[in-house]
């Protein structure tokens, strides 16, 4: 059987057309091959991409941070030039800092395209989640980088290189002021929210202890060092105050060893400083939700649960879809008399302050009971039920209505004769002299109509 519903891919035919107009001969078309009834996209990957930045640059913010991507990668070139020149390790693992401000801007036009973006049925909950991963990529590739200049500090150590301190200075200068420009000349969205919510580095720790010791002395400086520096800022000077000493003793000392020393400890700070933020992402990733969330959620749950008609949840789950934004899922079963629409109206309120992205699924009750005649007329109890076998699952309280005298009474008991019961020893008998005969009658019924049940022998 031919099936109507389903559109093929391509049709094969061949159409000889002639087109008759107002010109002089006529042109006969001849069209054989196969017709594809819906086209097909022309466009390629790198022309959507041209197009899509095209429209970025056309806002005002975009056209910004395309101006300090630029100033940063031609400051980035100059500075690896000037690395090479001076052979300084030090010098080139605090120009990884700029490399890691490319990726920041980068991830800054991602932000901004996110936000142009509408839900797809391929990307139900949006692009937001793109942020999280460019965060993610960027702080693992510092990382990496500064894992590799860590590699070639111990194969200096082994075998010292000579460091020339004409461009050491200058360079340090350099990458310092980029590195703070972007730093603080972009707003940066996605990495702002990263560095205020991811937990604090051991570099911060430390500078947040003298920072406190030192607005005891100085009151005033409390709103700038308190309660707790920018992380970018604290490794840029860390770092420039130490080629500022690199730069000193290779000058007064021919001291080569510091510069490798110190590439180490930028190296080392470098990933202190990055890595609560890679935890930080890696666990949005894997949608965990945040610990600081978990007790909220379930005094709001516990609240939720006292509602009129709710009697349950089940198979919650809360997770985080991205920066700030918190979504869910749950099933709600309710009562078989409560109204879905007002349940599911005071649940989402409950909770829709902390979960952003709530989804909600409400059910009814549905539970089975047998019914006791049924019960009673099964093979169990020895007979067949006289009417036919009803439904067990009650779909409403008045689905089924039980009428007592559409039923037969079930037959009387007949006790079964002597030779079932086997390996028991009968009774003796007694002398029907010394045998008294007491008759039960129930009330409103006559012996007759229990004779099974009311003769009983008492001696």
């Amino acid at each position: 059987m031919a099936n109507f519903h389903s559109m093929p891919d391509l049709i094969s035919s061949s159409v000889s057309l002639k087109v008759e107009d107002d010109r002089k001969d006529g042109t006969k078309y001849n069209t054989s091959g196969p017709i594809y009834p819906f086209a097909q996209g022309s466009k390629s990957f790198p022309s959507t991409v041209i197009k899509e930045i095209s429209q970025i640059l056309q806002l005002k913010e975009g056209k910004k941070i395309m101006m300090f991507l630029g100033f940063n990668t031609l400051c980035t070139v100059i500075l690896l030039t000037w690395c090479h020149s001076t052979n300084s390790m030090a010098l080139t693992a605090f120009t990884y800092l700029t490399i890691f401000d490319i990726f920041s801007l980068l991830t800054c036009l991602l932000s901004l395209w996110v936000q142009r973006q509408r839900p797809t049925p391929a990307y139900s909950f949006g692009y937001e989640r793109f942020e999280v991963l460019a965060v993610f990529a960027s702080t693992m590739l510092a990382q990496l980088g500064a894992f590799f200049i860590i590699k070639e500090s111990i194969a200096c150590l082994l075998q010292q290189n000579e460091v020339h301190t004409g461009r050491l200075l200058l360079g340090t200068l350099l990458a310092c002021f980029v590195h703070l420009i972007v730093t603080f000349g972009v707003k940066n969205r996605a990495v702002n929210h990263v560095v205020e919510a991811s937990s604090s580095s051991w570099l911060q720790e430390h500078m947040t202890d003298m920072s406190e010791s030192l607005c005891h002395i100085v009151p005033g400086l409390s709103k700038i060092l308190l309660p707790r520096l920018n992380p970018f800022v604290i490794i840029a000077f860390a770092g420039g105050i130490s080629l500022f000493a690199v730069h000193i003793l290779i000058d007064t000392k021919m001291y080569y060893s510091a510069d490798t020393w110190v590439a180490v400890c930028i190296a080392i700070m470098t990933c202190g400083t990055l890595f609560p933020m890679t935890i930080y992402t890696g666990k949005i990733l894997l949608q965990t939700a945040p610990s600081h969330i978990l007790g909220q959620l379930d005094k709001v749950l516990r609240e939720a649960s006292t509602l009129d008609g709710v009697l349950e949840f089940r198979n919650e789950h809360f997770w985080t879809l991205s920066f700030g934004t918190l979504a869910g899922s749950l099933q709600v079963r309710v009562r078989r008399d409560a109204d879905e629409q007002l349940v599911l109206a005071h649940v989402f309120s409950r909770l829709s302050s902390l979960v952003s992205v709530l989804t909600i699924q409400i059910f009814k009750d549905d539970w089975t009971r047998a019914s006791t005649y049924a019960m009673v007329g099964s093979p169990a109890f020895g007979y067949q039920s006289p009417i036919p076998a009803l439904s067990t699952r009650a779909q409403s309280p008045v689905d089924i209505s039980l009428s007592l005298s559409s039923f037969q009474s079930p037959p009387q008991y007949k006790p079964p004769p002597a030779s079932s019961f086997v390996g028991v020893v009968p009774p003796p008998k007694r002398s029907t002299d010394n045998t008294r005969t007491s008759t039960l009658t129930s009330a409103g019924r006559g012996t007759s109509d229990i004779a099974g049940f009311s003769s009983v022998n008492l001696s």
